[in-house]
Formats: structure tokens, sequence, C-alpha cells
């Protein structure tokens, strides 16, 4: 496959868990077929420097071991690896890298209490809505190289388009088949808004030659992000898209983003933050 010439770059925050180092392979296999540059990072925090204490090693040590497994991805892919380390609030430190950068994508691992930086629950959603970049999102379950069928759910909100020019370059990338799974809606108004918004999609879809199907959700299937989850274990999905909410009434614990992104089955979720401008700005395609 022809490498697209272009300087994009994948962030990769990493605490060197198990999960973590997941999240760099797939963030190396993207950066491959992308051809975009990859950019490691770790913030050293209180979680970091108890950990280093605890462990009785240096940071010195922790840069060393940064800085070797950079020329060891360097040198077994071919890409184009760096790291920057930073000391500061993780938060803060991610976004304000990933502008740095010029991170087109970020790819973060998820975990339990494994990882010391205990990237789980709301920490990482708020890593995830604290940058305008979209982030892939990866636990700890191995996942295959690129992505073949990827799940496209679509509720009444108009800010579900916002997906569009992702899926034409993930699709276009990997000869991807995109399954559009709109919410089934009982009340005529919303009935006929998601049905104008798939009808919109599908029709850019048709003019980009993009493979796609549609299957609207079940009547009586209750919890829409549950159907989605099983539409996509059942279709052998590699990524599900999602807006994020921009209600910040919602309680955390019970948003359709965390029943998605840290769904049981560990597939992988492109998580999208909502603009106010048109989304075509944030097109690299």
């Amino acid at each position: 496959m022809e490498k697209k010439n272009t300087t994009k770059t994948i962030l990769i925050p990493t605490d060197f868990s198990e999960v973590c180092n997941n999240a760099v392979n797939h963030g190396l296999d993207l950066a491959n077929e992308f051809g975009f540059a990859v950019v490691l990072l770790h913030v050293v925090n209180k979680d970091t420097k108890t950990f280093l204490q605890k462990e009785n090693i240096e940071l010195s040590d922790l840069e060393n071991k940064l800085s070797s497994f950079v020329d060891e991805q360097k040198e077994k892919h071919n890409l184009n690896v760096s790291y920057v380390l930073k000391t500061g609030n993780i938060f803060d430190e991610i976004s304000a890298v990933a502008n740095e950068v010029g991170a087109a994508l970020i790819i973060l691992g998820t975990h339990g209490k494994v990882g010391f930086q205990r990237l789980t629950g709301s920490y990482a959603l708020k890593v995830i809505t604290s940058s305008s970049i979209p982030t892939v999102v990866v636990q700890k379950r191995l996942v295959r190289s690129g992505y073949k069928n990827i799940v496209f759910p679509i509720t009444n909100s108009t800010k579900d388009r916002q997906k569009v020019n992702w899926a034409i370059a993930i699709a276009k990338t990997f000869d991807a088949t995109i399954h559009i799974y709109p919410k089934y809606e009982s009340e005529k108004y919303y009935k006929g808004r998601i049905m104008a918004i798939v009808k919109q999609i599908k029709d850019i879809f048709k003019e980009k030659g993009i493979k796609h199907i549609d299957k609207v959700s079940d009547e009586e299937g209750g919890n829409f992000a549950k159907q989605v989850i099983d539409y996509a274990v059942v279709n052998d999905a590699d990524l599900i898209m999602i807006m994020t909410s921009d209600n910040q009434a919602l309680p955390m614990f019970d948003s359709w983003d965390e029943q998605i992104i840290f769904n049981s089955s560990q597939i992988p979720v492109i998580c999208i933050n909502p603009v106010k401008i048109p989304d075509t700005k944030y097109s690299w395609y």
C-alpha cells in the first residue's frame, strides 16, 4: 500500500503497562498504514514518582528505557518514532503535547489498577475529552492489525455527521466496510431526523466509494449502547466510532460514552469530540 506523504502524528501516552504496550503496538500498526509519525509520551506525575520510589528506579532509568524502546521500534517498523517526557498533570500534558506535536490521533490504553497511572473509568474519559483530537481507546485484549469492519452508531444528534471524514479515511486505508447502525426511534420527529441523517451519510459514502451496510437497531432491544456492542461482536467489528457526549449533566458512570468505551468485549473505540465549527476543518484525508 502506498504511504501518504504527510507529517501527521499519532500520540501514544504510556505508563509501560501491558495495556499501554498494546496501545503502542496498535498505534505503530496504524502509523505504518497511514504513513504517520509516532510520538510516545510519558507524564511524570505523583503516581510515577510513587512507582519509581517503590521499585527503586531512578527517573533517568525510566527515560533510558523509553529511549531504548523508541530506538527499537524505529528499527523494527522503519517509522519516524520519538518520545516526550513531561512532568505535570496527565490530563493537561496529554492535551498540550498533542497540540505541540500536531497530533492527528491519540491512542489511549485503558485498564484497571494494573497500570501505575490507572487510566480507567472517569480518568480515561477526562483524557479523551481534554483534547479536540480523536482518540482511539484500546484495552488489554490484543487486537489484530487494521480495521475491516467498523460500526458507526447513529442517534438523533446531527453531530454524528462529524464522524464521516474519519470513517472515509479509515475505510479507504483498510478497504473496510462501514456498518451504519441507527438507533430505533418510535416518535415520528426523531425517526424522521435519524432517517435524514442516515441518508446524508449514505450518500456521502456512495460518492466516495465506501463499502457500507445499514441496519436499524431492535425496537425491543433495550439499551442502545448494549445493542451497538452486541452488533459489533456478532459482525466481528474491529472498531466502533462514537461521538463523545458534550452534555456535562450526564452521570459519568451511566453515560453512553462509558458503556461503549469500556465494553467488555474490548473492541477498540474511536472517540470524536463534537466541535462547534464545520468538521471539514478537521479532515486530513
